[in-house]
Order: structure tokens, then sequence, then C-alpha cells
């Protein structure tokens, strides 16, 4: 499911997040093709090309959004992945689980880490997510060693909810720990005022 188009772009003080275009996918490809950003994303075509191909597919631009940072010129620094899924239900209730919650991802350009954008963006997009999308939770997860996401989730005061031990196979042929964290549209406001 795509989101509200009238929930784009969002705008803070230093960025604009808005749904990506085919013509950004350059922009996106030139970081993201880079050993310390896509050591850690779930997905990371070898070429340009298979990039292309992989993010250019309707499903995938539909959740795929770019961070902008303004100033003179926008300049694409990094990207945010919201895929709005169903929740889990019992079957008489299904309908009531649709659509309902969203699962989070995100990459930064390595130039513009450490400077607070990542943080931004991502409070933005869940302030949006609770707000003008209407949702009841989000999640993301990552590799343990991912440090700089898990504690960017924790910043944002989402709640750690899975600790797992080598349940997820890196590309490197490793069998990694991973972390889940969540947060529900009811903990946003005392999170989000804090």
């Amino acid at each position: 499911m795509s989101s509200s188009p009238d929930a784009w772009p969002i705008h803070t003080a230093r960025l604009r997040v808005r749904p990506c275009a085919v013509d950004d996918l350059d922009a996106v490809w030139a970081y993201r093709q880079l050993p310390e950003v896509n050591e850690w994303l779930g997905r990371a075509p070898a070429t340009r090309d298979a990039f292309h191909a992989t993010y250019s597919e309707p499903d995938r631009l539909a959740m795929t959004y770019v961070i902008e940072l303004r100033g003179a010129e926008l300049r694409i620094i990094g990207d945010i992945m919201i895929h709005i899924e169903d929740g889990w239900a019992q079957a008489e209730v299904l309908d009531a689980a649709t659509n309902v919650q969203a699962e989070l991802g995100w990459a930064l350009d390595p130039v513009y880490t450490r400077q607070g954008y990542a943080f931004e963006a991502v409070r933005a997009v869940i302030d949006t997510c609770f707000g003008a999308l209407g949702l009841r939770r989000v999640h993301a997860g990552c590799f343990t060693a991912n440090e700089p996401s898990w504690r960017l989730m924790e910043k944002l005061g989402m709640r750690r909810e899975e600790d797992s031990r080598k349940s997820g196979l890196h590309r490197s042929g490793e069998w990694m720990d991973g972390l889940n964290y969540g947060l529900l549209a009811e903990e946003w406001p005392r999170v989000a005022a804090s």
C-alpha cells in the first residue's frame, strides 16, 4: 500500500522528506553502494543497473522516501523505507488489522552522519505515521553489530522488543545477532515531547 499523498513532503528545520522518484535513484545509489552503508542493508544490489532494476519496481519505489538537505539547492543525503503493512489478527477481526502499522528502515550518506539528520528525518516520519497516516504502530530492526542504527531507535524512544541470537544471515556468510524495536501511537506524544 502506498501512503497518503497528502502527507508528503514533510519539512523539518533542515530537511525535506518526500517520495522517491526514478530520477532520484542515481543519487541514492551513490551512497548505498558504499561498503560502510551496504554492509547493513537488507538488499544491496552490486551494480547500478541491478539497483535501478530493483528500486524502480513500483512496490519498492512506493515505500522509498528520500531525505533532502535543504539549502540553496536540495541535496539527497539519505532515504527511508516506510513499508505499511497489516498487523497480526485472528480471522474474525482480520479486516481491522489491515494497513495499521509500518516497518521503517533508513540509510544515510556517511558524509552526513553524526549531525542529527537521521534522528530529525526518522522522527518526522514517525510523527507522520502516527498523525497524517493514522497508523497504530511502527517497528524497525537491525543487526546488533549495527550500533548506530539501534542507538537511533533508542534515542527516538522505540522499545527493544526482541534481542535474538544468531537469527540473521549476513551476506558475509556469518549468522549474526539481531534487534527489533517498536513504538505505539499512544506512546509517541510522551516520547516526542521529551
